[in-house]
């Protein structure tokens, strides 16, 4: 007799996206997005600091019962019991949105000769439902170059270019993917129209377009040479530095971080970093201090142009010491560094006084004991030594450097 074979599908809600399985405790994050709790438990145990999903520095790391989730899943477990006898069920995906290689081509030549929406729409839910879908594509012949396209085309239609950078944030992690677009689009006579697409989509797409396009644009800075041609669009730099300036509810965290990660990717010369200070970028981030505000920072300052412009502007310096010990050590390291350019190779009083009144000796000190040898511990003894002037009212003058523990005022 054979025997009887259940297959149940699962809906995807239903899976925990780090494993897949279906969630027994399912948690959100404060990004909103939902894991079992024995997933996310591991990584953020591990040292991660970002959601999973969309890879947002997470402000907290607190952990919500979703309590609806859990009642429909136990809820869906319950009609999906098996009747006496039958064999345990195979759990099965929902079904994936299928294209054939003939299917393939008829959209390509649609998105290649009129940017049609409809099948940019149709290629993007397919390869947002899994790898096994975005490595096919990537794997078809000309498609990068199809979709690249679309953003160095005359098609000025909003939502074809937002389809489009949807589709190669997808795509940008599969193997060769980035450099390819680098060499179509920044080694091309392209490059014009494309970042003329990226800026559009800055000043009228959605937020998550906005992100998406970002990203897009920061993974094919691959040399100094693309890096060089970007930050010579002063229409972009403008658009990239509005969106630091205005960024307030309406705009999403993870649409700061990606503004400022293209930021920090194209900082590699003195004269990009001197055309950022110039267009008030340090005033601009001293306004809202993030982990990679912090790292921006630190690239700036190694140059002259950066420690003046940081030094003018004693509200920095004082976002910066209210960051340290909140954010990863990372960061922190970052945010010393800052500090030690200012007040050790720059020297400038008014930054040391803001130090001093912001706590900043103590915080300096709680660094330096739980650094071992090396850079950063030397950053915190210069500074301890540079500070020693400004804090008159305070007990650090017999303090130290090399002692181990940190004596109460």
């Amino acid at each position: 007799m054979v025997k009887e074979e259940l297959h149940i599908t699962v809906p995807n809600v239903f899976r925990c996206p780090i494993s897949l399985d279906v969630m027994k405790s399912p948690v959100s994050l404060c990004t909103g997005v939902t894991y079992d709790r024995s997933s996310i438990q591991q990584w953020l145990e591990s040292g991660h600091d970002t959601c999973p999903a969309t890879m947002q520095v997470l402000p907290s790391k607190d952990i919500i019962p979703n309590l609806t989730l859990h009642r429909l899943i136990n809820l869906w477990i319950q009609s999906s019991t098996l009747r006496p006898g039958a064999n345990s069920p195979r759990l099965l995906p929902a079904t994936s949105p299928a294209i054939s290689g003939v299917r393939a081509n008829l959209l390509m030549e649609k998105i290649e000769s009129q940017c049609c929406v409809e099948s940019l729409s149709k290629v993007s839910e397919f390869v947002s439902y899994c790898e096994e879908n975005r490595r096919f594509v990537v794997r078809f012949d000309g498609f990068v170059e199809v979709v690249a396209g679309v953003l160095t085309s005359k098609c000025v239609e909003i939502e074809a270019l937002e389809m489009a950078v949807s589709i190669l944030d997808l795509i940008l992690s599969e193997n060769g993917v980035k450099e390819r677009l680098n060499k179509l689009i920044l080694k091309s006579n392209r490059e014009s129209s494309f970042l003329s697409a990226i800026v559009f989509i800055l000043q009228n797409g959605s937020p998550d377009s906005k992100v998406k396009s970002v990203r897009v644009l920061d993974s094919v800075a691959l040399d100094s040479e693309s890096k060089r041609r970007i930050s010579d669009s002063q229409d972009l730099i403008s658009v990239l530095l509005q969106l630091l300036q205005t960024n307030d509810d309406n705009n999403s965290q993870s649409l700061n971080d990606a503004v400022t990660s293209i930021l920090i990717t194209i900082s590699v010369t003195r004269s990009i970093k001197s055309t950022l200070i110039e267009n008030g970028v340090v005033d601009i981030l001293s306004n809202s201090m993030t982990e990679k505000s912090l790292k921006l920072l630190a690239t700036l300052s190694s140059c002259s142009e950066g420690r003046s412009a940081i030094s003018s502007n004693p509200k920095c310096a004082a976002a910066v010491v209210e960051k340290l010990l909140k954010v990863s050590r990372a960061a922190t390291e970052d945010g010393v560094a800052v500090l030690w350019s200012v007040c050790c190779l720059k020297r400038e009083e008014k930054v040391k006084e803001a130090v001093v009144k912001g706590n900043g000796v103590t915080k300096i000190l709680v660094i330096m004991q739980r650094e071992g040898e090396g850079r950063v511990k030397m950053m915190c003894r210069d500074l301890v030594k540079a500070l020693r002037a400004a804090c008159k009212d305070m007990c650090l003058g017999s303090y130290e450097t090399k002692t181990t523990h940190i004596r109460p005022c």
